[in-house]
Formats: structure tokens, C-alpha cells, sequence
């Protein structure tokens, strides 16, 4: 292990005798291995991805500064320009990925087990699902889980005119964007990595998955590309969700506390929280992530037995079935519209974007989904990504946006003329509706709060392990910078140009991931199938073995037989 310092030190104490020796190899390797520790205590990196990804991250943040106003026209330019010519490709994809990830379920794959056939989950399964939930879809629930329906049913995505129709159509395209089709791409990211990492003992990151089409080339340039690629993606994804969030929190405390809801305010509540997540980064993935992500799906828990208890009970019971229905039924179409016979931009305002964000989100997702799924069948775990998330989140969207349409369609409140003025005071405009509406509020926004830190801390841990060359337990200097690198795009995109520059951020990062996603679904189905050819192999040989083995038992009965008789 230190031969060649072993060899200079013993020369060096030749004469002192045997024991001597001894105890200097040891100090010397003690001496050794301490500075090791010490000059990667806090940054232990892959250069050719953490340079590039650093300073791409810097330029932006530096020209978004400098060049101040204009950015916000630029923004929107780049987000018409990207949704008109490339949405196409965003609604295809997803349908892809979708049909991918029934495929691996349902196929002779999924009995495949992450981590080999004796492994063990990592965590129970409440805490997977916990997990799972908070990651992927938190902020964006807490958000628009009010504001999305409110805006369908007041803008009808299909111009239904009878009030019970576009009702149904904005639950019905809301379920759109958070189910299936947004898991699908998380299940994709997240097995591709899980399986090449725990079951062919590959880094744990992106270009991994690529190593049946790429062989060792992904320890080149090629793979340094396709690291990088993933880095800028997670983090402007994650940033997007970080701007949604601070801008929720804003506007809860100036609602509450009138506190005043400019930007100012959002970038110091920012610093604040990434302060937060820093802590929860230094902690580790057991002891913060972990913990804050249990915390969030309890709280998150009580406030939606609470919303479902304060509001109309019955009616929103019976809302999540039939909205789930609605939604089943028309899967396939309402899946692949792409509004080109309307000639209006609907679609490429809301589900483009979507599209665009949950992809630049998949990185990030993905891996850390991949992180805690080890010991879970392929089968568990394309089932258990695609559907408890789904209808988790179904059932918050039928009783937060249900509650919403509950009293427009009565004539109870005006929740839609709020919701036009400012999106982020969604939530605590249906609040006030319902009684306890102070105390909810509060609730409200320490669970957006609580699920800010845990994406933060998360994507920190994620960008980390790719940066680092794939390691999962990387220096928490490394950690920290990450995280508030997150912080600070978050607020640079908050600066030059708000929610426009938030959308942009997502879209443009997102398009150019999708190619890759691509590529990774048929590198994945290369390496299942390799997999499972080894299995039946290995099952073969052992039934072989076996059959070998009670034959030569039953002969060895019949020689004793024969010679006592």
C-alpha cells in the first residue's frame, strides 16, 4: 500500500533494528495517510466536471447581474423561441419515457434486485416513499397545488364553457403535469443509476449509465461532458423550484405579517434558508436528509387531513375519484396534446414547461431516488415511483385545488381574481377562506419552508457526487459550496427577470437533457437485459448443479444397497 515510501524509510533506518523499522514504516504511513485526509478534509473533486460546471454557473450569475433589466427580455425571448419550435419533442419524450418505465415494470426485468440478489433495503419503506415525495415534488405542490387549478378552470386549456366542465379539464390537466408522465422521467434517471451503480459497481453518476454504449470512453471527455451537462441541468432545475419556493414564503409572511413582498425580501429569505440547508448538508444524508424528509411528509400529512377536514369533506372525497378517473381515461390524449389544430400557447405556457422542469429536475431526482432504492426489485421500483408519489399527490391536489373550485363554483369566494394578481398568494388567499386560516398559514409555509431545505440539501448532496467523480461520501466543504451555489442562482434568477427567468432557467437546461434521456433509456434496457441473461445463466447452472448433486446422492444409495445385498 506505501511500498515506495516503505522502501526510502527503511534504508533510511536500516541500522536501528527489526523494531525499529517497524515503527517507523508506521509513523511514516501515519504521516502519510493523515495528509491525505487533511488536503481532501474539504474538497476532494473530478476536475474536468467541477471547473467547468463552477465556472459556467459563475458566468451566468455574472452576466444576469451585469447586464441587470434587459435579461428579463431575454428570458422571454429564449422561452418562446424554445416552447414554439421544440415542444414537440418535450410531449414525445415524456410518452417515451412513460412507455419505458411500464415496460421494465411489468417485463421479465423486474425481477432483477438493486444491489445483487441478496441485497437488503437501505431504509424502511415509509421512509422511501417520505423520500421520494419530498424530493420530487414538493415545492411545486405547495405552489401551484391552489394556483394551477384556480388558472385552468379561469383560462380552460380546451375553451369548456360549462363551468362543471372546466373544472374537470383544470384537475385533469393539473394531474397531467404531477403524475405519471413527471414520475416516469424521475423512475428513468433513478434506475439507470441505481443499476449501474449498485449492480455493476460504477461511479454514481451520469455517465455510468452509459457504459453499454460508451464501454471505458465514459472516463474521458465524453463522460466529463455528459457530467457537466447534468450538474448545470440539476442545479438550474433546483433553482427554479428554490424561486418558486422563497416567492411562496414572501408572500405567506407579507399576507400574515405584511411584511414587505419584494425582491429584496425573497434573496434575504433566501440566504436564510440556504443557511438552513447548509446545516441539514453537513449533517448527511441519514441524520438531514433523512430526518427533515420524514418530518416533511408528517406535517405535510396533517396539513392535508387538516384542508380535508376544514374544508368540503364530501366533495373532495368525491372529486379524487372522479378526477382520477377523468384522468386514466383520457391518459393517452390529453398525454400527447400538443394544441396544433387551436393555434393558441397554452400547452406550451404550462405542460412545455413542466416537461422542461421536471427533466432538468431528473438529475437530481433521479440520483438521489438511486441513493435510497438500494435492495428494491426493478419491479418495486419502477411501481413504487410511478404510482404511491402519483397518488399522493392526487390526493393533495384534489383537496387543496378542490377546496379552490369548491368556492368559485359556488359563488363563496373570488380565488381566481387573487391568483391572477399574484400566483404565490394562492395558497393563503383559499386559507383565509376556511376557519383556523392564521395557524394553516403558518403551517403552510414552514412546510414550504422544510421542503426548500430538503430539495436544497439534496440537490447539494447530488451535484456533490457527480462532481466528485461519483463518490458517495464526498468532503462536506464540497457540500456547502454547492448548496449555496443553488442559493445564489436562485437569486440571480429572482434579480434578472422573476418568474419569466425561473420558466427560462427550467426550459432551456431541460431540452438539451432530454437527448441524453434519450440514449439512457435504450443504454438501460442493454444493461436489464444483460442482467437478466446472467440470472437465467446462473439459475441454469445451479439447477444443473443441483441435479447433479441428486444424482450422484441416489447413486451413492444404490452402490451401499447393492453391496449389503
Amino acid at each position: 500500500m506505501h511500498s515506495l515510501q516503505s522502501v526510502e524509510f527503511r534504508c533510511a533506518c536500516a541500522t536501528s533494528g527489526k523494531e525499529r523499522w517497524h515503527t517507523c514504516v508506521l509513523g511514516k504511513s501515519l504521516i502519510i495517510a493523515t495528509n491525505r485526509f487533511m488536503s481532501k478534509k474539504y474538497f476532494d473533486i473530478h476536475a474536468p466536471v467541477f471547473y467547468p460546471s463552477a465556472i459556467i454557473i459563475l458566468i451566468f450569475i455574472g452576466l444576469t447581474l451585469g447586464i441587470g433589466e434587459p435579461m428579463e427580455e431575454i428570458f422571454s425571448k429564449t422561452t418562446a423561441g424554445i416552447t414554439t419550435n421544440a415542444g414537440w419533442l418535450l410531449v414525445l419524450a415524456v410518452n417515451i419515457f412513460l412507455a419505458f418505465s411500464l415496460y421494465f415494470a411489468f417485463s421479465k426485468m423486474g425481477k432483477i434486485r438493486l444491489g445483487g440478489p441478496k441485497a437488503k433495503p437501505d431504509f424502511s419503506t415509509f421512509a422511501w416513499f417520505a423520500m421520494l415525495f419530498s424530493a420530487g415534488m414538493g415545492i411545486g405542490l405547495l405552489f401551484f397545488s391552489v394556483a394551477e387549478p384556480i388558472l385552468h378552470y379561469s383560462n380552460p386549456p380546451r375553451g369548456a364553457t360549462n363551468p362543471a366542465t372546466a373544472a374537470q379539464d383544470a384537475m385533469k390537466f393539473t394531474f397531467l403535469h404531477y403524475g405519471l408522465h413527471a414520475w416516469a422521467i424521475y423512475a428513468i434517471v433513478g434506475m439507470s443509476l441505481a443499476f449501474f451503480t449498485f449492480n455493476k459497481k460504477l461511479p454514481l453518476t451520469l455517465r455510468s449509465v452509459f457504459y453499454p454504449l460508451l464501454g471505458d470512453r465514459i472516463h474521458g471527455p465524453i463522460g466529463n461532458i455528459i457530467d457537466v451537462v447534468a450538474v448545470v441541468a440539476t442545479l438550474f432545475g433546483l433553482a427554479t423550484s428554490l424561486g418558486f419556493g422563497v416567492q411562496q414564503v414572501s408572500a405567506g409572511l407579507a399576507h400574515l405579517f405584511d411584511t414587505p413582498d419584494t425582491v429584496s425580501m425573497q434573496v434575504f429569505l433566501i440566504a436564510a434558508i440556504t443557511g438552513a440547508a447548509t446545516v441539514s448538508v453537513v449533517l448527511g444524508l441519514d441524520k438531514g436528509v433523512r430526518v427533515l424528509s420524514e418530518l416533511n411528509m408528517r406535517m405535510g400529512l396533517i396539513f392535508l387531513i387538516a384542508m380535508l377536514i376544514l374544508g368540503p369533506t364530501v366533495f373532495l372525497m368525491d372529486s379524487f375519484i372522479q378526477n382520477t378517473g377523468a384522468y386514466l381515461q383520457e391518459l393517452i390524449s390529453i398525454g400527447a396534446w400538443t394544441e396544433s389544430y387551436a393555434g393558441t400557447t397554452w400547452q406550451h405556457d404550462w405542460s412545455v414547461f413542466y416537461w422542461a422542469w421536471w427533466i432538468s429536475w431528473s438529475p437530481f431526482v433521479g440520483m438521489f431516488i438511486a441513493r435510497v432504492s438500494k435492495g428494491r426489485t426493478v419491479r418495486e421500483f419502477f411501481l413504487g415511483v410511478l404510482l404511491v408519489p402519483s397518488l399522493l399527490t392526487f390526493l393533495w391536489m384534489s383537496v387543496f385545488g378542490g377546496s379552490a373550485l369548491f368556492l368559485e363554483l359556488n359563488g363563496i369566494g373570488d380565488i381566481a381574481t387573487a391568483v391572477n394578481e399574484n400566483i404565490a398568494t394562492a395558497l393563503f388567499v383559499l386559507l383565509e377562506e376556511y376557519p383556523w386560516s392564521f395557524v394553516t398559514s403558518i403551517i403552510g409555509i414552514l412546510l414550504v419552508t422544510s421542503f426548500f431545505v430538503t430539495s436544497s440539501d439534496s440537490g447539494s448532496l447530488v451535484i456533490d457526487s457527480i462532481t466528485s467523480g461519483g463518490k458517495l461520501d464526498a468532503p462536506v466543504g464540497q457540500r456547502i459550496f454547492w448548496a449555496l451555489s443553488e442559493g445564489a442562482v436562485a437569486a440571480t434568477l429572482l434579480l434578472g427577470g422573476g418568474l419569466k427567468a425561473l420558466q427560462t432557467a427550467a426550459i432551456s437546461t431541460g431540452l438539451p437533457f432530454t437527448l441524453l434521456l434519450f440514449v439512457m433509456c435504450y443504454s438501460l434496457y442493454k444493461g436489464l437485459s444483460r442482467e437478466f441473461e446472467d440470472m437465467q445463466q446462473q439459475k441454469q447452472l445451479k439447477e444443473r448443479e443441483s441435479y447433479r448433486q441428486v444424482l450422484s446422492e441416489l447413486i451413492a444409495k444404490r452402490q451401499k444397497k447393492n453391496k449389503v445385498d
